[in-house]
């Protein structure tokens, strides 16, 4: 029953088995069953579900990123039949992510992509060690709705600062909206460069992101 592989589906999210997810995605396929409504009814409750058992500390970060691994490999088997059927997913915003010119972490924006992702928004992953004009010229190339920029550097912090002036003199401000995020940076210092948010981890950026624009 399609209820009954739903809630396959979900389980196999909030267990962080990506073997089964991939497993269960193939056999929805198989069974002619529409890819949106895999993800949409089987899959994101279970990222739904660890994000908020994360978000009051009854899960951890391993198994975030175990959920959001698994996810992204049921979603991987999912898309050439989408593409096929040429149905997306509604797309509740484009984001543009990166992490700051100097600095290399990406385990906490890798996160907040894929969860993200996962949540209906459209991302384009800068990388890591990105100047703050990629941010701008990337903005602009897929009309962005927001940007989000990643620290975990005191030394980098700054870069988000000069995003934020970047998207500013580019004219792109105050419609582009800016989040930051990373493990110095604060609701003060967020306010100070002017960004429109932060969050101290994905389950509160992908809420953030949500208000941002207005989902």
């Amino acid at each position: 029953m399609t209820s009954e592989l739903f809630a396959a589906m979900r389980q196999s999210i909030v267990e962080g088995d990506a073997d089964r997810a991939e497993e269960l995605a193939a056999r929805a396929l198989g069974e002619g069953m529409d890819p949106l409504a895999a993800i949409d009814e089987g899959y994101v409750p279970g990222l739904r579900h660890v994000g908020d058992h994360f978000a009051i500390g009854e899960m951890f970060l391993p198994e975030m990123m175990l959920a959001a691994r698994a996810m992204k490999r049921a979603v991987a088997v999912l898309e050439p039949e989408m593409a096929r059927r040429a149905s997306r997913r509604r797309v509740l915003g484009r984001v543009v992510l990166g992490t700051v010119h100097g600095d290399i972490h990406e385990i906490g924006k890798n996160l907040v992509g894929m969860m993200l992702s996962a949540s209906g928004f459209e991302v384009h992953d800068l990388g890591v060690d990105v100047p703050f004009e990629r941010f701008v010229e990337k903005a602009r190339e897929v009309d962005a709705d927001i940007v989000g920029v990643s620290a975990l550097l005191t030394t980098t912090m700054v870069g988000q600062r000069s995003v934020v002036e970047a998207l500013r003199d580019a004219g792109l401000r105050p419609r582009v909206k800016v989040m930051v995020g990373g493990a110095p940076v604060t609701r003060g210092w967020a306010e100070e460069i002017g960004a429109d948010g932060y969050s101290e981890d994905a389950v509160g950026a992908v809420n953030l992101a949500r208000q941002l624009v207005g989902a």
